[in-house]
């Protein structure tokens, strides 16, 4: 199957020797996005409520960009930089995925880019 690169400015520009998606088939596999405004680089302001909403914003563009959407998604990892946030994450990524939601496992992480409070990253089948 060919390996199709995924590239929108929906999203923040990979900010290393990675993809924001690959395409192969009719399968979208998204980076892991964490909340960088796209038309800046730069995290964006507010809690994990207010990150979790922007994070799960670039997914959609990326997906978007791949020719899916949210609905699509079969599963996620959402990394966590402090599991005591996963209650407030939790309510922002239901509000999102409201039927038949994805598959998902949760992690706290020592540390993610930028320090940011969360990463999500998403499986999509088209």
């Amino acid at each position: 199957m060919e390996k199709i690169v995924v590239k929108t400015a929906h999203a923040p520009d990979a900010i290393g020797p990675y993809s924001q998606a690959i395409k192969s088939g009719n399968v979208v596999y998204a980076s892991g996005q964490i909340p960088l405004d796209p038309s800046t680089g730069a995290m964006i302001s507010g809690g994990i409520k207010e990150q979790t909403a922007r994070v799960l914003q670039n997914l959609k563009g990326v997906l978007e960009a791949a020719g899916g959407s949210l609905d699509n998604v079969v599963k996620t990892t959402v990394y966590l930089a402090d599991m005591a946030q996963f209650a407030e994450m939790n309510a922002v990524y239901a509000t999102v995925f409201t039927e038949k939601p994805p598959a998902r496992a949760t992690v706290q992480v020592a540390a993610l880019p930028k320090n940011a409070l969360v990463e999500i990253d998403a499986i999509a089948v088209l």
